[in-house]
């Protein structure tokens, strides 16, 4: 395990390196690193690695959740108002759309596959957009009319809204109720999730307010507390439906409006520890992809993502009708919403996992979506925000 352990951290920040000097995203070299590694290429990686990868990858999603809580605050929703709101989910539901009607007549798959791999691949990733978005703000572009928080701030329910989806969809995998009637666990799981998150982040900003503790020990604590949270959720799954990752983003949100000092220096703690989470998750989400698979999918696979992105383009155009963006901060907005990645990469082995049908392709797509859209996205974003934005 430690020769594995020694492979994944050196070649993985190597090549993230590299990537990055591209001016690419790093995680792209740590894909290629897992793939390398993994058991369809050289099977360096230990199995005892590969066989909790699954755990590594939920935790390494937790932290996301967690960091893009603590970044979202609530009034720049309330002062951006309805373009963030239609944002949050018109792009994804039209890009699934896409995918369950296109994805049964290239790869021959059902259309519940074709709905979990639809919600696999619409989310946004905040890996590239936060960072982007954060730029932005620094050097005043776009600032006037706030289109980094509108981007950063839809983004990030974006991928809330996503995963709830697929969370649904894998519900009726594993319980054999494919309907539309049965999707009326997607609001009860969202406003339990939206309860349960809100009361766990007041009462820990009331704990840590009461008894000073490191931010390092409030880390361990809000992790610890978020596992509490997924944990309570299968337990209940039974009798009432909880999106407990939900819970774990509101929970940061609280933490944010409670406090936002407090709220910063963990949101800096956290950003440390995503420097391993980020490179294990995206080591192990390659290592779990068979090659020939996504080589197999060929052509078709590039369609079928072509076809998403198209749709999810429009849905970002739609949002933005009677704003006062002009046509450029438009376009802008619509290729800051195209790059993939954490979230492909933290759910999208988990239909292998459980045995869905599809699963290996589901994966390969996820990852060819994490290839392709994440270059295209950050490139896009680099060349396109000076002679598209003002600058204040």
């Amino acid at each position: 395990m430690l020769l594995s352990l020694a492979l994944i951290f050196t070649i993985g920040l190597i090549l993230g390196e590299i990537f990055i000097k591209m001016k690419l995203p790093g995680f792209i070299g740590m894909i290629i690193t897992g793939i390398i590694l993994g058991p369809y290429v050289l099977n360096l990686i230990d199995s005892s690695i590969l066989n909790i990868s699954g755990d590594l990858r939920e935790i390494a999603l937790i932290v996301i959740l967690v960091r893009a809580g603590l970044n979202l605050d609530i009034s720049d929703l309330k002062k951006i108002g309805k373009p963030a709101l239609l944002m949050s989910f018109i792009p994804a539901t039209l890009e699934i759309i896409a995918v369950v009607i296109f994805a049964p007549l290239l790869f021959n798959i059902s259309y519940l596959d074709a709905a979990i791999l639809g919600s696999v691949l619409a989310a946004v990733s905040p890996a590239v957009v936060v960072p982007k978005m954060i730029k932005l703000m620094d050097e005043g572009y776009g600032k006037e009319k706030r289109i980094p928080h509108l981007v950063m701030a839809s983004a990030s329910v974006d991928d809330i809204y996503v995963i709830v989806l697929f969370s649904a969809f894998i519900s009726m995998f594993q319980t054999g109720d494919v309907s539309f009637a049965s999707l009326y666990i997607v609001p009860i799981s969202i406003l339990s999730g939206l309860l349960l998150g809100g009361i766990t982040g007041y009462i820990l900003s009331i704990f840590f307010a009461k008894f000073r503790v490191r931010d390092t020990i409030k880390v361990l604590i809000i992790l610890a507390a978020s596992f509490f949270i997924l944990s309570f959720q299968d337990l209940v799954s039974d009798y009432i439906a909880i999106s407990g990752l939900l819970a774990i983003m509101v929970l940061g949100i609280t933490f944010l409006n409670q406090s936002e000092e407090r709220a910063i220096r963990l949101r800096d703690k956290f950003s440390k520890l995503w420097v391993f989470a980020e490179l294990v998750l995206f080591v192990l989400v390659g290592a779990a992809v068979d090659i020939s698979v996504a080589l197999d999918a060929g052509l078709m696979a590039l369609l079928l993502l072509s076809v998403g992105l198209t749709f999810r383009f429009t849905g970002v155009m739609i949002s933005l009708i009677k704003t006062n963006l002009n046509k450029e901060e438009r376009l802008f907005t619509g290729i800051s919403y195209l790059p993939k990645a954490t979230v492909q990469a933290a759910i999208g082995a988990v239909p292998l996992a459980l045995g869905v049908g599809s699963g290996e392709l589901i994966l390969a797509l996820a990852v060819l979506a994490i290839i392709i859209s994440a270059p295209l996205g950050a490139i896009g974003i680099d060349v396109t925000y000076k002679r598209f934005l003002a600058k204040d």
